[in-house]
């Protein structure tokens, strides 16, 4: 099955053509927060989100040596999606809820637990939790660790002792919200936002001081210019993000107030230009035919000033979403020489099929080439932005639309690529998924799902539903991939020893040739990896890469929520694709470590 129709085929052309003004020069990556060579800071690795380490011990000649240095049990047995963090000796792991938070002294042998926090999240929460109850991380920053709780609650503790500094309430459950995102901290502010789009909240990005946690500034997704934080500054590149107040007029009435677009993906920073990056997630409801015109600000790109969290730009990918094409991705930043001029870029692997190649200065789209299957557009429209759907595709009230490619947990998902300057390539770990999909009226109810569609998910082209793929930005094509049986959920580590590694479903983490795809060495876990991935530098010096064991998320549901495989609809459509996965894996809670003889 091709993904190139006519239309497409000819997007593609324009793409290249536009791809061959892009004279690349050997990125450089974005400016990162300086902090001792070894250590794992933030879930991301750095502001610029490359996941990326620069310790060269590990390589592609001794991969295959690698061996268990040693292992934790979390004692929680829901989906694990956090990145463990590494600084000055201590590793710091957040499991799922209840969302317990542990220290690991890396200077004692077996690295036992220094201290647990336990932050007794209302267990209410885990009932308006829309695809599993996970956590995708902490952050470090002067001496604290900052994290949320699913229940709404930003905590800052004591690095050293384990102590609460303290904590803040931003949300409300029974409105349908939830916190699961891994927070950033830039300068004196920590970054976090609330999930919960399919109970029909209203998204929001929150700047917590971080000494003391109050509120220093909120931008909503939704609403008034005053509201999202939009004035003089805001200059959106293209002419349908400029107007006033469409965060009220996109939207029929007053549904803006519970059309999701919320923030629980990835934010990043470029200090040059005092910039925070981040996506904002899909319109609610799913049936849009119920939400009639562009739905601002969802399934777009916001950039921000960082001090105040004024709006400088924004970029939708998906105007008036049809398929769930969240735009929460991870942004990540580099730089390039574009016709003989260096410029900052921002690369964004999205839901919606396209990789997106856009100057993070401006908000100018440089590039979007799909990398699956698409059959639910035909390309992106180089001139206006616009992505061009496909009208046979749309969703109708009254019938089944069949073989939506990618399906609604996109070409990606949330789970984070990862870039190597090395080789100038963008390693994706995401699933080959299309879907059936009949849409129907629902009623807001708060607290309750607001979503009207029913979905059943299928394999993608070829019949795998996962593959790992090394990306080429400046040539706007794949370098090499791997297909995977199941969807890749995992986050994907980049080395500079011209390794990379990502995990799987069924339980086994990988190490591939950073230029070739050439598995090198793998090792069997006890449950499916949706963890991400990272490397350190011990206090022995050695380098070690670490991963987070424990299958659930949206894609793992049936295994991680006890799912009836009978049900196709289960887990918003997930379940209908993933029936074997209780044959193939089960529930865990367990950290791996492995490290050279």
């Amino acid at each position: 099955m091709s993904s190139m129709s006519g239309g497409a085929l000819r997007s593609r052309l324009l793409s290249v053509a536009t791809l061959a003004l892009l004279t690349w020069a050997t990125p450089v990556l974005a400016q990162s927060r300086p902090s001792p060579a070894g250590e794992w800071p933030m879930a991301g690795k750095d502001y610029a989100n490359t996941r990326y380490s620069d310790l060269v011990q590990i390589t592609t000649a001794n991969a295959k040596d690698l061996k268990l240095a040693f292992t934790f049990s979390t004692g929680v047995l829901r989906g694990h999606e956090a990145a463990p963090v590494v600084v000055g000796g201590t590793m710091y792991i957040v499991t799922p809820y209840p969302n317990i938070l542990y220290a690991l002294d890396l200077t004692k042998a077996g690295a036992p637990t220094k201290w647990k926090f336990e932050p007794k999240p209302l267990a209410a929460a885990q009932g308006v939790a829309c695809c599993d109850v996970v956590n995708r991380g902490v952050a470090y920053a002067n001496g604290k660790v900052y994290f949320n709780t699913l229940d709404n609650q930003t905590i800052a503790v004591d690095a050293q002792s384990g102590k609460e500094v303290w904590r803040a309430k931003l949300g409300d459950i029974n409105q349908g919200q939830t916190m699961t995102m891994a927070p950033l901290v830039v300068k004196d502010k920590v970054l976090v936002g609330n999930s919960g789009g399919e109970y029909g909240v209203r998204g929001w990005l929150t700047a917590l001081d971080t000494a003391s946690g109050k509120i220093a500034w909120r931008a909503y997704s939704t609403g008034p210019d005053a509201d999202v934080l939009i004035g003089p500054k805001f200059k959106p590149f293209y002419p349908t993000d400029r107007g006033r107040d469409l965060g009220v007029s996109t939207w029929p009435g007053e549904a803006w107030k519970i059309g999701g677009a919320t923030v629980w993906g990835f934010v990043s920073y470029d200090p040059e230009l005092n910039l925070i990056y981040y996506g904002t997630a899909n319109p609610g409801p799913w049936n849009p035919h119920q939400r009639p015109g562009d739905n601002k600000w969802s399934s777009g790109i916001f950039a921000r000033d960082a001090d105040t969290g004024e709006a400088r730009w924004f970029y939708q990918m998906s105007p008036h979403d049809l398929h769930d094409y969240d735009g929460v991705n991870e942004n990540v930043l580099i730089e390039a020489n574009v016709r003989g001029t260096t410029r900052k870029v921002l690369v964004h692997p999205d839901r919606n099929g396209y990789v997106y190649v856009m100057d993070r200065a401006t908000g100018e789209l440089l590039s979007a080439e799909p990398f699956v299957p698409v059959t639910t557009s035909t390309g992106v429209d180089l001139q206006t932005g616009r992505i061009k759907y496909a009208p046979d595709m749309e969703p109708k009230v009254g019938r089944v639309v069949r073989g939506g490619c990618p399906a609604s947990p996109g070409a990606k998902d949330w789970q984070p690529s990862a870039y190597s300057p090395r080789t100038r390539l963008l390693y994706i770990p995401h699933q080959n998924l299309c879907q059936d999909v009949e849409v129907m009226q629902t009623s807001y109810i708060a607290g309750t799902p607001y979503v009207g569609a029913d979905v059943r998910m299928r394999p993608g082209p070829g019949g795998n539903r996962g593959e790992f793929s090394a990306w080429d930005p400046a040539a706007g094509k794949k370098a090499w991939s791997i297909k995977e049986d199941l969807p890749v959920w995992s986050g994907a580590l980049a080395t500079a020893g011209d390794v990379v590694f990502y995990g799987t479903m069924d339980g086994w983490f990988k190490a591939v040739d950073a230029k070739s795809g050439k598995l090198l060495w793998q090792f069997k876990t006890g449950s499916g990896i949706i963890g991400q991935p990272i490397s350190y530098q011990g206090p022995d010096g050695k380098q070690y890469v670490a991963v987070l064991s424990g299958v659930g998320g949206w894609a793992g549901a049936i295994v991680a929520g006890d799912l009836d495989a009978r049900d196709g609809t289960a887990a918003l459509g997930f379940v209908n694709v993933m029936k074997d996965l209780p044959q193939r894996t089960a529930k865990g809670g367990m950290l791996y470590v492995f490290r050279l003889p």
